[in-house]
C-alpha cells in the first residue's frame, strides 16, 4: 500500500480541563482532548476526517508564519491518509456490469466480486 502522509501544524492551548487544538491550515480544524496524548489523537482523527475525501491537500504553514500567543504551543501532527481510509472508510453499494461468464465462474469459485473490485481499484489508484 502506498503511503499518503500529511503533516500539519496544530496549536495547543489549555482550555479549562481540556486542551484545545486548532489546525489553522484546515477549515473546521478544531478539536480538543483531555490531555496531551488525547489531544494528539483527536487532532489525527480530525485531520483524517477533514482530508479523507480529498486528493489535493492544503499546504501546511511554515513554523515561522505561525504566531503563537501566551500559553500556546506548536505541535506537528502526522497522518497517513491511506491507512486512515483503510481503517475508517465506510463502504458504499455500487452496481457494476460484468460479462455473464465471469459472474458464473466467480460464483462457482466462491469469489467475492466486491472484494476483487476493491483490490483492483486500490491497485489502479495506488492507494
Amino acid at each position: 500500500m502506498k503511503k499518503d502522509i500529511v503533516i500539519y501544524p496544530a496549536i495547543f492551548s489549555q482550555d479549562g480541563e481540556y486542551i484545545f487544538v486548532r489546525v489553522p491550515d484546515l477549515p473546521g480544524g478544531f478539536t480538543q482532548g483531555t490531555d496531551a496524548l488525547d489531544a494528539v489523537t483527536m487532532a489525527e482523527d480530525l485531520i483524517g476526517n477533514l482530508l479523507e475525501d480529498q486528493t489535493a491537500y492544503p499546504k501546511p504553514s511554515a513554523p515561522k508564519d505561525i504566531a503563537l500567543k501566551d500559553g500556546e504551543s506548536l505541535v506537528y501532527i502526522s497522518v497517513d491518509l491511506a491507512e486512515f481510509r483503510l481503517k475508517y472508510s465506510r463502504t458504499v453499494r455500487k452496481n457494476v456490469t460484468i460479462p455473464e461468464y465471469l459472474n458464473v465462474m466467480a460464483k462457482e469459485r466462491k469469489i467475492n466480486v466486491s472484494q476483487v473490485l476493491t483490490e483492483a481499484l486500490r491497485a489502479k489508484l495506488e492507494v
